[in-house]
């Protein structure tokens, strides 16, 4: 599903120029799940944006399901990042003035959904992670485990192809980060391809494969998919939402 060949990714002012990324060589099997380590500032979150296209490299190439998107338009990868791809931040973002509802509703505002289909899908996201009973709640009337769990919802109610998760439980305490990643097993044994960003060799574990960076730089576990992961989702069917 996802390919990076030589990536880079420099920053440059008037006064210096940083390297982010240096010749990054990923591949990520459909259906996977991938973590992603190293010591802070080593390039996982420059990463991470890349990969959600949030960010453009500076080189090399980027495919996303056998389309090279690296130097798509910005309106190209808009279209292509709404359809396929969700996300979960540490910090949850989610917006206080809305209900959790509606926050998990954002996403699919822009996909041109009916309102019917639109609830349905909140619905069934909110059993997901077991909050529908929360549905008319504001964000700050739940837990951070809870707010989590809303920004979980949100991530899989356009039923993507692929989240992206930023240390999703690095704000967590051990019962709820314990719950967050059991709703990412969940997730994954459902067939959505999973690449989380995380300090815990504990949740790292979990994945099928970790990435280890240094200095922006890919050090270890980048290229090689699983073969079983590889065979078994090559023809699989696009994820669906659980039911319960």
């Amino acid at each position: 599903m996802i390919q990076l060949k030589n990536l880079s990714k420099v920053y440059r002012t008037a006064y210096m120029e940083t390297t982010a990324l240096k010749d990054i060589n990923i591949q990520i099997a459909k259906g996977e799940f991938v973590a992603m380590m190293g010591p802070s500032g080593c390039g996982k979150s420059t990463l991470l944006n890349v990969v959600g296209m949030i960010d453009s490299p500076s080189s090399g190439e980027y495919f996303f399901d056998g389309k090279e998107v690296g130097h798509c338009s910005e309106n190209e990868l808009v279209d292509v990042r709404k359809e396929n791809i969700g996300f979960i931040f540490q910090n949850f973002n989610l917006i206080d003035d809305l209900s959790v509802a509606e926050n998990v509703d954002l996403p699919l505002l822009y996909l041109g959904i009916s309102k019917k289909e639109r609830q349905a899908r909140v619905e069934r996201a909110l059993e997901l992670v077991g909050l529908e009973h929360r549905a008319r709640h504001k964000p700050q009337e739940l837990s951070g485990g809870q707010q989590q769990r809303v920004a979980v919802a949100r991530s899989v109610v356009s039923e993507p192809k692929l989240i992206l998760a930023d240390e999703p439980t690095g704000n967590l305490d051990t019962k709820n980060g314990d719950e967050v990643m059991a709703m990412l097993d969940r997730l994954k044994s459902d067939g959505v391809t999973i690449l989380m960003v995380t300090h815990s060799p504990e949740h790292g574990q979990r994945a099928d494969r970790i990435i280890e960076m240094l200095d922006g730089e890919v050090i270890m576990g980048g290229t090689t998919a699983p073969l079983s992961v590889v065979a078994d989702n090559t023809e699989s069917a696009e994820p669906q939402l659980s039911q319960a």
